[in-house]
């Protein structure tokens, strides 16, 4: 059925231009762990249907890719920056390797992309770039209002990244509409890369959404975006200095998270933080920014590194004693593994994407080494002693008979989290967010797209590695350990355009003003001051849709609450501001404000105003 698939496809007319030709078609998987072929045509499915048009996303705007069809317990009915695009990068990967069918929902995500980046939200606008940090929307390309771990700062990386690597198959073409095309899409790709630079060093939330901090996930997928974005604008014969000034700033700041023994997923995190750090946020990291050109290299943590294998190590390590359905697993087995041990969130379960992911990083490792030495030491023998028992110390070169066996150890390590996984999917192949630790029965979200996206990454890493051929395309991953002096903390402030050739509307503001609304407030904990008023970016006066206020500099002696909104210029806004308690009421003030919001700066650029109020309690 798939073999059939691909050859229709690659026989099929396209739908805009010329088609270039496949880098390296996808061939059948070799005889590995049990239906893995059926299950990957059941994943590409599963994204095709949570895609507006599709039969699981009704009602969702065409293109848009839709989280999980899940409407309750949990709602994931909405649209994600980050998982849109890791899903997007998946099929544009399959387009590349001859999927001609899917360059519709390809072009259908650039345009939808491009509209999403002009729609103001609680982070911000546009206009100075915040709003690109927000972390999703409505599915019918609205503003989402309610509370939120926000910003989150990856989600414009890895737009730009899958975007990328379509665009370099537009210029890799003889067509010259598909080098147009190009243009139009860079318009899109250069919002992100200025977000990117400009904000890389801020903190936000993590892609679990929970640690307000820098996280090594988002650290890692930004450099990746700024260097392969530098390399696809000068083939568009764009300006990139302000990309490349800060790719070596971003480098040196990712060595931040080795601490020796394993990469720690947040630092730089609020008070109270105690967790151990290991986390499934590295392993998807590493996935992430694999080159298949790169060298072993420690400072862009690649998979077959030696700070790679040792932070794997420890991350499968973690699992093993936790989930009941690890309990008769021995030393050598594959195991269940979730986010992170001291994980609470429904419970605390295995996921699918995360056991997927050990294996696609075994099988990103085996491809590296093809064209590597395997030099085993004393920091990663307990990894390799891990898949082969007898692994010692030394340095293995390509071709040997030993390098063979310890490649073949390291794909059927990685088969065997397949299986493992294989173990906890359901009959007809759905694949939800987690499984049980307890009895392994899917759990939370049902038909989750990243999860038929990470099956589908892992299956093609695996052909890839059997195949020794490459699943993904280089990004010009530095090959040597860069040597760093002191990590420069800046950034560029850039300037943001609607992507209008590439489907924005051409109807943004000259320019947003950041207002801040200070208020004066004597609240206890567990209360929480929202604000609300008569636009859209104010909620519609609607409580559900009010925007949350911020205490990080309340004192008992300066009790303050503050609001950072991005609005229109030149017009009046009325607005209130309202409590909502432990148990669940609410107080609303019964006095209506009005802000004249200022007109642009004379240059057009991100205007500023300071509100100053108190807070007037109901019948004052």
């Amino acid at each position: 059925m798939l073999l059939q698939t691909i050859l229709t496809a690659l026989a099929a007319t396209p739908l805009h231009g010329v088609v270039a030709k496949p880098l390296h078609p996808r061939q059948i998987a070799q005889p590995g762990p049990s239906n893995i072929e059926t299950e990957y045509n059941i994943s590409i499915q599963g994204v095709l249907d949570n895609i507006g048009g599709g039969s699981k996303a009704s009602g969702v705007y065409t293109g848009v890719i839709l989280a999980s069809p899940s409407t309750q317990e949990p709602n994931y009915s909405y649209t994600w920056t980050r998982d849109a695009a890791l899903t997007m990068k998946m099929i544009v990967e399959d387009f590349i390797h001859g999927r001609t069918s899917f360059r519709e929902q390809i072009q259908l995500y650039v345009s939808t992309q491009a509209i999403l980046q002009t729609v103001s939200n609680p982070s911000g606008a546009l206009g100075s770039g915040r709003g690109l940090g927000e972390p999703k929307y409505y599915s019918n390309l609205t503003r989402f209002n309610g509370d939120w771990g926000r910003p989150q700062r990856d989600g414009p990386a890895l737009r730009a990244t899958a975007l990328i690597t379509y665009s370099r198959w537009l210029l890799n073409s003889t067509d010259t509409a598909n080098h147009d095309e190009a243009n139009n899409v860079w318009d899109v790709i250069q919002n992100d890369l200025i977000y990117v630079a400009q904000y890389w060093n801020q903190t936000g939330f993590d892609l679990w959404e929970e640690v307000n901090g820098s996280s090594f996930f988002a650290s890692a997928v930004q450099h990746r975006a700024l260097v392969e974005g530098a390399a696809l604008g000068k083939l568009l014969g764009k300006d990139v200095s302000a990309y490349e000034s800060q790719a070596p700033n971003m480098l040196c700041f990712l060595q931040s998270y080795w601490n020796g023994e394993y990469i720690l997923a947040n630092i730089n995190t609020e008070p109270g933080f105690n967790r151990t750090g290991i986390d499934a946020n590295s392993v998807l990291g590493v996935i992430t920014t694999y080159d298949p050109e790169a060298s072993c290299d420690d400072s862009t943590f690649q998979p077959c590194s030696d700070r790679s294998l040792m932070n794997l190590k420890a991350y499968i390590d973690v699992f093993r004693a936790i989930y009941t359905i690890n309990k008769n697993a021995t030393a050598t087995d594959a195991v269940a593994v979730g986010r992170y041990a001291e994980d609470i969130y429904v419970d605390g379960n295995p996921w699918y994407i995360t056991t997927l992911a050990v294996a696609e990083i075994l099988y990103y490792a085996k491809a590296q080494w093809a064209n590597n030495d395997i030099v085993i030491t004393d920091r990663t023998l307990p990894f390799w002693q891990y898949v082969y028992p007898s692994a010692q110390e030394g340095t293995y070169k390509p071709g040997q008979n030993e390098t063979d066996h310890l490649l073949a150890a390291i794909v059927d390590t990685g088969d065997s989290f397949v299986d493992k996984t294989f173990e906890y999917i359901p009959e007809g192949g759905g694949l939800a967010e987690q499984f049980s630790r307890e009895n392994g029965a899917p759990l939370s979200a049902r038909d989750l797209t990243w999860s038929y996206a990470a099956f589908a990454t892992m299956r093609n890493a695996r052909v890839a590695a059997l195949d020794n051929g490459p699943s993904v395309q280089s990004w010009g991953a530095p090959s040597k350990l860069a040597r760093f002096g002191t990590c420069s903390p800046g950034s560029i402030t850039g300037t943001y355009k609607p992507a209008v050739n590439a489907g924005a509307p051409d109807t943004a503001p000259p320019c947003t003003v950041l207002i801040t609304f200070n208020l004066n407030a004597t609240t206890f904990y567990g209360e929480n001051l929202y604000l609300f008023g008569n636009t859209s970016d104010l909620g519609n006066f609607s409580v559900n849709d009010a925007l949350a206020g911020t205490a990080k500099e309340y004192t008992d002696e300066h009790p303050l609450w503050k609001f950072v909104v991005e609005l229109p210029p030149a017009e009046t806004v009325e607005y209130s501001y309202l409590r909502k308690e432990p148990d669940a009421s609410v107080i609303v003030e019964t006095v209506h404000r009005a802000f004249a919001v200022p007109g642009c700066p004379a240059d057009g650029s991100l205007g500023d105003a300071l509100v100053e109020d108190v807070w007037v309690a109901p019948g004052k």
